[in-house]
C-alpha cells in the first residue's frame, strides 16, 4: 500500500503528473477520493440549496478530483496498459461506477435541480446553466433517479455488469491484436511491399528479439496493428499471405480465452432489460433520448437515403475491380475475395490516377504537416499554436505538448499529441479526450479562467531508421479528424465546465468540427502548406497535387456504404434484436449484409468482437452519429466554398464565424440552434452527396 501523502493522483487536478503516476497509486487514491466524494455528498444531500451556488457549484467541487483522478486512469489504460494497471482498473470500477449512481439517482439532487428550474431566479440564468439543468435533469431520470426496491438494485446492478463487460471486451481485442505476428523471412514474401512497410517491419522484428533483422534482408515482422496490417493488404503480392493476415485480423477476439461472442450476447441482453427497466422499448430509444436525432425512425431514414445513393455506386466499384483484375490476368478475378480488395484498389488507383500511396509518404513528414495544419488554424481562426515541450510531464518520450494562443499572444489552451502506434501498450485506433475543461473561477475575490487542456491520441507510422514518422494521406486526415474534436474543447468560450467544448454537445453532434476538418486536407494551400519532401523541402509536384484531387471519391460509394453497413447493425442490434431469440447478433448482421455490402463476409468473419465503438466505447446506439453530423460538417465546409477557398478575407471571416459558434458555444445551446447560428439555416444533405461524387 503506499502512503496516501506520497501519492501523485491526490493532487485531484491541473496537469497530471505522469511522470510519477504509477498503477499502484490507483487504488489508494480512488480510495481516500470516493470516502471524502461520498460524505460531501451527503452533506450536500441534507443542506441542498435550490439555487446555482447552493447546489451546482457545490456538488462540482466534490465530484471534480473522483473524474478527474479517473479520467487520468482510463487515458493510461489507453496509451499505457499493463496487467498492474489493468488490475487497479478493475479492482475500482464497481467503486467508481457505484459513485457516479449515486450521484446521477440522488432524490434530493434531482428535486433541487427541478426546484431551480421551478424558481423565480430561473430566468437570471444563462442559456448554458439552464442547459446543463436540464441535462442534469434528464440524465438523472435516464439513470434511474424514479426506481424504487428491487427495480432499482437490478438496474444497478446492470450498470455494474456493463461496466465491467466493456472494460473485458476492449482488454480482449487489445490482446488478440498483439498476439499475432507474421514473421517473414524470404524475400518472396515481402515483394511489393513498400520500403516504409520494410523498414518499420524490421523494426519490430528487431524489438521481438531478432537483433539484425534489416529492411533488405529481413526477417520482417508483420502485426495487425493498422499501420501494419494495411500496408501489407494493399501491397503485398502474396494472395496466400494476404488471406493469412485477413483472416487473423477479422476472427479477432472470436475464440479462446479472450472471446468477445458471449460479452456480446450478454451486453446486448442487459441493454435491453436496462431499457425496459426505464419504460423504453429498446436500448436505441434510451439512447436516442439524449442526442440530437428525434427518434430511431429519423435516423433509419436517413441512413436509407445515403444507401439507397451508395449501393449502386458500391456494386460498380466492386465491377470495376473484378474487370481490372482480369484485365491484369489474374486468377483471383474469377473468385474474388476480402483480402483481394485492398490489393486491387491500390493497384486501380495508381493505374487510374498515376497515383502511389507510398510514393507520397515522402512528402508528408509529421513536423511538416503540423506545420501546415497549425497554419490553416492561424489563418481561419486566428490562433497560434507553439510548442510547449518540458512544461508538462508527459507518459511516453514521444509524447508532445503545445500551447493555443491568441494572435495578441494570449494562452487559451493546451494539447498533448501522441502521434505512434505502439501495439504493445496502446490500443488502436485515434482519439481526442480532455485532460482539463475551462471553468471560470473566483479565486481570492479576483475572477480567473481555468484552460482547457487536450488529449489528441492517434496511431500512426513511427520513425524508423533515423527517417522521422513518413506519414500517408490517411493518417494526414485522421490527425486533422482529432485536431478538429480538439479545437471544440480547446477554444471554447463556455465558462460553465459542464457545458464547455464538448460537454454537453449531443453525441450525434459532435463528430461536426473533427470531419469539417478533414476537408481541408484537398484545399490548396492548406495542402502545399504541409506536404514537403523531408529531405529536400521541395514541395509536393502540382501533378500529385491533381492526381489526390482526382482520386478523392475514388470507390467512395464502397466507403459510404461501409459506414452505413456499421450504422444500421448498431441499430438494429439496440432495437429490433431479441436476446435469446431466433437470431443471434451474427445472424442479424448476415442478415444485413444482403442489403449493406456488395462483397460478403466470409462465414467467419467475428467483426462484431472487434466492434469496439458501440461494445467497449461510447457509440451504443449512436454510430450513425458519423454520418448524422456528415451531414452538419459538409455543409458547414461548404459555406466556406462558397466563399471561395481562395479569398483569404471571405476564408478568414467565415472561419471567425465558425469559431464564434460551433467551437465556441459547446454544449451551451443546443446543435441546431449552433448550426444554425453559424449556416444561417438548418442542414442541407447535397453538400455530403457532392463532396462524396454521389450527388444526383
Amino acid at each position: 500500500m503506499i502512503a496516501t501523502t506520497a501519492n501523485p493522483l491526490l493532487v485531484g487536478k491541473g496537469l497530471p503528473p505522469f511522470d510519477q503516476i504509477r498503477p499502484e497509486h490507483v487504488v489508494p487514491a480512488m480510495t481516500e477520493l470516493l470516502a471524502k466524494a461520498t460524505d460531501a455528498l451527503t452533506h450536500l444531500e441534507t443542506n441542498t440549496k435550490p439555487t446555482w451556488e447552493g447546489l451546482i457549484e457545490p456538488l462540482e467541487a466534490l465530484t471534480e478530483p473522483v473524474f478527474w483522478v479517473w479520467g487520468v486512469v482510463n487515458h493510461l489504460m489507453g496509451v499505457k496498459n499493463s496487467p498492474e494497471l489493468r488490475e487497479a482498473q478493475e479492482a475500482m470500477q464497481p467503486e467508481v461506477v457505484k459513485f457516479g449512481m449515486r450521484v446521477s439517482q440522488s432524490k434530493p439532487l434531482y428535486e433541487g435541480y427541478k426546484a431551480i428550474r421551478n424558481s423565480a431566479a430561473w430566468g437570471t440564468l444563462s442559456e448554458a446553466q439552464q442547459r446543463i439543468i436540464e441535462s442534469s435533469i434528464r440524465e438523472a431520470e435516464l439513470a434511474g433517479v424514479g426506481l424504487e426496491g428491487e427495480r432499482r438494485d437490478r438496474f444497478n446492478e446492470i450498470q455494474l455488469e456493463l461496466a465491467n463487460l466493456s472494460t473485458q471486451f476492449s482488454n480482449n481485442l487489445l490482446d488478440e491484436t498483439k498476439a499475432f505476428s507474421l514473421t517473414l523471412t524470404q524475400p518472396s514474401e515481402v515483394e511489393g511491399l513498400p520500403p516504409t512497410l520494410l523498414a518499420q517491419a524490421a523494426q519490430a522484428a528487431r524489438a521481438a528479439g531478432a537483433e539484425a533483422a534489416t529492411p533488405e534482408a529481413g526477417p520482417w515482422r508483420i502485426t495487425l496493428d493498422m499501420p501494419s496490417y494495411l500496408p501489407f493488404m494493399q501491397h503485398s503480392r502474396r494472395r496466400d499471405l494476404r488471406e493469412t493476415l485477413y483472416r487473423a485480423y477479422i476472427t479477432r477476439a472470436s475464440s479462446g480465452e479472450h472471446d468477445n461472442q458471449p460479452i456480446i450476447e450478454r451486453i446486448l441482453t442487459l441493454r435491453k432489460e436496462m431499457a425496459g427497466i426505464l419504460g423504453f422499448g429498446s436500448y436505441a430509444e434510451l439512447s436516442l433520448a439524449s442526442k440530437m436525432a428525434p427518434g430511431v425512425d429519423a435516423v433509419e431514414h436517413l441512413l436509407e437515403s445515403l444507401r439507397a445513393s451508395s449501393y449502386a455506386a458500391a456494386q460498380q466499384d466492386l465491377a470495376a475491380l473484378k474487370a481490372f483484375a482480369r484485365s491484369h490476368g489474374a486468377p483471383e478475378a474469377e473468385d474474388f475475395q476480402p483480402w483481394d480488395s485492398a490489393f486491387w484498389s491500390e493497384r486501380m488507383r495508381e493505374e487510374k490516377y498515376a497515383l502511389n500511396a507510398e510514393e507520397l509518404r515522402p512528402y508528408f513528414p509529421l513536423e511538416q504537416v503540423l506545420d501546415g495544419l497549425f497554419g490553416l488554424a492561424k489563418r481561419i481562426f486566428g490562433i497560434v499554436i507553439t510548442p510547449a515541450d518540458g512544461e508538462a510531464p508527459v507518459w511516453h518520450p514521444d509524447v508532445r505538448y503545445f500551447r493555443v494562443s491568441d494572435e495578441d499572444g494570449g494562452a487559451i489552451a493546451y494539447f498533448y499529441l501522441d502521434p505512434y502506434s505502439r501495439p504493445a501498450e496502446k490500443r488502436g485506433g485515434a482519439w481526442m479526450d480532455f485532460a482539463i475543461n475551462r471553468k471560470r473561477y473566483v479565486e481570492a475575490g479576483v475572477s480567473k479562467v481555468r484552460l482547457p487542456v487536450a488529449y489528441l491520441v492517434c496511431n500512426q507510422s513511427p520513425p524508423v531508421d533515423g527517417k522521422p514518422s513518413l506519414m500517408n494521406f490517411y493518417e494526414v486526415e485522421t490527425l486533422f479528424h482529432e485536431f478538429g474534436h480538439g479545437l471544440q474543447h480547446m477554444l471554447t468560450t463556455v465558462d460553465y465546465s459542464g457545458a464547455a467544448g464538448i460537454n454537453n454537445v449531443e453525441w450525434d453532434a459532435v463528430e461536426l468540427p473533427s470531419q469539417f476538418m478533414e476537408n481541408w486536407c484537398y484545399d490548396r494551400a492548406t495542402l502545399f502548406s504541409l506536404a514537403k519532401h523531408y529531405q529536400t523541402g521541395e514541395p509536393l509536384p502540382e501533378m500529385f497535387y491533381q492526381r489526390l484531387l482526382a482520386a478523392r471519391n475514388f470507390m467512395s460509394g464502397s466507403a459510404m456504404l461501409r459506414q452505413i453497413h456499421f450504422s444500421l447493425l448498431d441499430i438494429e442490434l439496440h432495437h429490433r434484436y431479441v436476446p435469446g431469440g431466433a437470431e443471434t447478433p451474427k445472424d442479424v448482421r448476415d442478415r444485413l449484409v444482403k442489403t449493406t455490402t456488395v462483397l460478403p463476409p466470409l462465414p467467419e468473419d467475428a467483426f462484431l468482437c472487434s466492434f469496439g465503438h458501440i461494445f467497449g466505447g461510447g457509440y451504443a446506439a449512436g454510430y450513425y452519429s458519423y454520418k448524422w453530423a456528415e451531414v452538419l460538417s459538409a455543409d458547414a465546409f461548404s459555406a466556406f466554398e462558397e466563399a471561395g477557398l481562395d479569398n483569404e478575407a471571405a476564408i478568414a471571416e467565415t472561419g471567425r464565424r465558425f469559431r464564434n459558434t460551433i467551437l465556441s458555444l459547446g454544449g451551451s445551446k443546443h446543435p441546431m440552434e449552433v448550426f444554425k447560428a453559424f449556416r444561417g439555416r438548418e442542414p442541407d444533405t447535397e453538400p455530403l452527396l457532392r463532396h462524396n461524387g454521389l450527388a444526383a
